[in-house]
């Protein structure tokens, strides 16, 4: 067998066979291969007439179809199985030769991984793909990492298969190693923020508006064409409206409220909390979906004291559902700030170098998150490159000036009638920490010197000192 497929893909469940299809409909010759063989001669019967398929049933003659250097896209399971597909593919491969993770990673793994096969002459690009099946085959926003080297051989081909926004591809280098893993981890944690923030204003326009289903999924529509536009504001509109076929209710009330999750925020908070990088918006969104799978501890919970229901009306109604936009845009804008600066973060703890402004630009298509707003980000990078908060652009600062009353009223009134709004919460708790002259950290390092004498800083002489708090007269020392 000679090589003359462009790109290889291994592992063709969903995501996998969708993408060999994009590529094979994007004009390359695509091989493909999966360890039961029905998957691949499957593939060929089913979608042959897309483009032109190699299908291969060893592991030897899926390379040996490949052009120089070869292009192995690797689509299974994240952990052991991608290290199990790695060792037998990465011993048939030569040097200059690349192998592409396109699953859901963890980034350290990743790091492994790419340094593991540089020393063994072989490219490993960890590239995040975001769009789910559907954007797998129509065009996914992608967060390739690696060397320099084999984004120039690989990096035509992925924008060539990504979502287009105005003409640009959606996808672009992220950086070195684990670099791609990771920005697509911070997207999957705002994402999760993303979703916790709709469902809050969900729940307030239903428990405090007292509007149905059906009349909150005309809010999203309305909100969807203004500043809050994106993917997700238009599906929550389209699952609100959607009525249950066998009962005739509103499909949300027969589904049970439980959330599952599949890791990558939970990786993104724990990562985080290495950085020191505070994500608590995105945090509460996680402990959220966490807490509602909680059925023993909710149970226990069922039936105790809290806020007051009172439903509103008439004018009153429609001015608190101007107020939520409000508080979800303020709150939209720190989640994906916290993920902004876990980016800045994580490229100093790493040494990558990457283009936040670009992040911005490739994420207006394909993904999940994709909205107007991101147009925005770009912007703001576009004309600060080194912006260290979204805040400290006029344009966003001056938004959240004029959300004030409103994200206030409804954190207050959500308190006040016990509606559940974490992230709502903690977005403006964020918000507050941040903008405060001073904080009761204060009291914290006087607390940790007292019972650990971790000394503490001075804000009129430089220096760590101690209190010898035992002592008679409580004698100040330096350490």
């Amino acid at each position: 067998m000679t090589g003359t497929a462009h790109i290889g893909v291994t592992g063709l469940a969903v995501m996998g066979r969708n993408l060999a299809r994009n590529f094979a409909r994007n004009g390359y010759t695509v091989a493909v291969h999966n360890r039961s063989a029905g998957k691949t001669r499957a593939l060929v019967e089913e979608f042959g007439h897309e483009g032109t398929f190699v299908p291969a049933e060893s592991a030897a003659d899926f390379v040996a179809a490949l052009e120089r250097p070869r292009r192995l896209m690797v689509m299974v399971k994240a952990g052991e199985p991608t290290d199990a597909v790695i060792e037998e593919f990465a011993p048939l491969l030569e040097a200059g030769d690349m192998i592409i993770d396109g699953g859901n990673a963890h980034f350290a793994d990743t790091r492994r991984r790419e340094q593991s096969l540089r020393e063994r002459g072989i490219h490993f690009v960890g590239a995040g793909v975001s769009g789910g099946e559907e954007g797998a085959l129509h065009g996914p926003s992608i967060m390739p990492g690696g060397s320099a080297e084999s984004y120039a051989a690989l990096g035509p081909m992925l924008e060539a298969v990504s979502a287009k926004v105005d003409g640009q591809p959606c996808c672009t280098h992220i950086g070195a190693d684990g670099s791609g893993h990771f920005v697509k981890m911070v997207h999957n944690g705002i994402e999760y923020a993303d979703m916790q923030l709709i469902a809050e204003a969900y729940d307030l326009l239903r428990n405090v508006a007292g509007y149905e289903p059906a009349r909150i999924a005309d809010i999203f529509r309305t909100w969807n064409t203004g500043r809050l536009d994106s993917y997700l504001i238009e599906i929550t509109a389209e699952v609100l409206a959607h009525t249950d076929a066998a009962t005739g209710r509103p499909f949300v009330d027969v589904v049970a409220d439980r959330a599952e999750q599949k890791g990558t925020g939970r990786w993104t908070v724990q990562t985080a909390l290495d950085l020191g990088s505070p994500v608590s918006a995105i945090a509460q969104a996680v402990f959220a979906r966490s807490s509602s799978g909680q059925t023993g501890l909710r149970d226990a919970y069922r039936g105790l004291p809290g806020g007051e229901r009172q439903a509103l009306d008439g004018a009153a109604a429609e001015r608190f559902t101007a107020q939520v936009e409000q508080a979800l845009y303020a709150s939209k804008v720190i989640a994906y700030d916290q993920g902004w600066k876990m980016m800045i973060d994580a490229a100093r703890e790493y040494g990558w170098d990457i283009d936040l402004g670009a992040v911005a630009t490739i994420w207006r298509g394909g993904c999940i998150v994709r909205a107007a707003f991101l147009d925005r980000i770009r912007a703001a990078y576009e004309a600060t490159p080194d912006l260290v908060s979204l805040l400290a652009d006029k344009v966003f600062a001056e938004e959240i000036g004029g959300a004030q009353e409103g994200w206030r009223e409804v954190v207050a009134t959500a308190a006040r009638q016990g509606v559940p709004a974490p992230a709502f919460s903690a977005a403006l708790a964020a918000y507050d920490t941040l903008r405060a002259e001073r904080l009761p950290a204060a009291l914290t390092q006087g607390q940790r010197d007292y019972f650990g004498a971790h000394t503490y800083l001075r804000t009129d002489r430089e220096g760590s000192f101690h209190t010898l708090w035992a002592d008679a007269g409580r004698p100040e020392t330096t350490a």
